[in-house]
């Protein structure tokens, strides 16, 4: 995530943000320039309008009161972009299903933000079969499983709880469990389609992978049985990984997804990691501070994000915390990553 500052004031503002808490000023997210801008009341009343620009007029998305959507709609009473997207979601009366939908909004907007900063072209279910949506579920009456079927991502909005999520994370032994991280790898699967299927490297893909044509009833039905082989690790980017060529893809994808936001996220605020002194090991950036990521050129990411997690694992472990990025990155899912890489750079990144 870049670092944003209020048009009008200079102050730092958020992703998130609706007004400048410094100047007042109001305050939304323009999808199309994919920053956060100052507005002001158009003359005649209708719409708003960028005050460092002067225009395109916009409005406030029509989910701004219900989810607290701070992003820019093209016409009055509509959807942003982003809202626009969500098929299915509770309705306005479920005020606890409404309360998680708020919290899984949040995460698709930064979900969305960074395909675009990846220059991924995205097609909305609206446009035809294949086109990405997502129906957001509340599980409080019906069962529901978060996946992912021909461009439609299904979340269930209890992930959103967080005794909830834990409990899960728990039971399965994971490392790690956010709803961010359900979006990315379920995109993952979307982006197959796009980035991958169809493509010359396709065959690539297959040789890093495995063929995604494989049984995955059976797969699955493996994996619940048996649970990851030994050694995984040297070759999967978490035991999941492990059950279907899909699953490695989309775990490998979420991960690239992570690492990318993080890193872009740590230049915007111009970290630099020296590394520990007295330590021989190699644990420092090679450069005067981190540098935001480009797609084409992962291996540069990488050099600096191993620096940072040995720096951000030590601070949270210092906080009584979990570690921030608690994987282990064998060269066989180094060699993973940068393909997706490529794979997103080929794709218009």
């Amino acid at each position: 995530m870049r670092a944003f500052a209020c048009t009008v004031c200079g102050r730092l503002v958020t992703f998130e943000s609706s007004h400048c808490l410094h100047c007042g000023s109001a305050l939304g997210f323009d999808p199309v320039a994919r920053e956060v801008v100052a507005l002001r009341p158009a003359d005649d009343g209708d719409g708003l309008i960028e005050v460092a620009a002067g225009s395109p007029r916009r409005w406030r998305c029509a989910n701004a009161g219900l989810v607290g959507c701070n992003w820019l709609a093209r016409e009055p009473g509509g959807l942003c972009d982003a809202c626009a997207l969500t098929r299915t979601r509770p309705s306005d009366d479920d005020r606890e299903g409404i309360e998680l939908l708020t919290g899984a909004e949040s995460a698709k907007r930064r979900l969305l933000f960074e395909l675009r900063e990846l220059g991924l072209p995205i097609r909305g279910w609206q446009e035809g079969a294949g086109g990405l949506g997502f129906d957001l579920l509340s599980s409080a009456e019906d069962h529901v499983v978060t996946g992912h079927a021909d461009g439609l991502i299904t979340l269930d909005l209890a992930e959103q709880d967080g005794a909830h999520r834990e409990a899960v994370r728990e039971r399965l032994s994971e490392p790690y469990r956010t709803v961010l991280g359900h979006l990315r790898h379920e995109v993952g699967h979307y982006l197959w389609t796009v980035v991958v299927a169809g493509t010359p490297l396709l065959g690539e893909a297959r040789s890093l992978f495995g063929d995604e044509r494989e049984d995955y009833a059976a797969a699955l039905e493996r994996h619940y049985a048996e649970g990851a082989p030994d050694g995984w690790h040297e070759q999967h980017v978490s035991a999941y990984a492990t059950m279907h060529p899909a699953e490695d893809w989309a775990e490998t994808f979420a991960h690239y997804l992570h690492i990318w936001d993080t890193l872009q996220t740590a230049a915007a605020y111009r970290v630099s990691v020296d590394g520990p002194l007295g330590v021989h090991e190699s644990v420092a950036v090679d450069a005067d501070r981190i540098v935001a990521p480009e797609p084409g050129a992962f291996q540069d990411a990488l050099d600096q994000w191993l620096p940072l997690t040995y720096a951000l694992n030590a601070l949270n472990r210092s906080m009584g915390s979990p570690d921030l990025y608690p994987f282990v990155l064998a060269p066989a899912v180094l060699e993973k990553l940068v393909f997706v890489d490529r794979a997103v750079a080929a794709a218009g990144g």
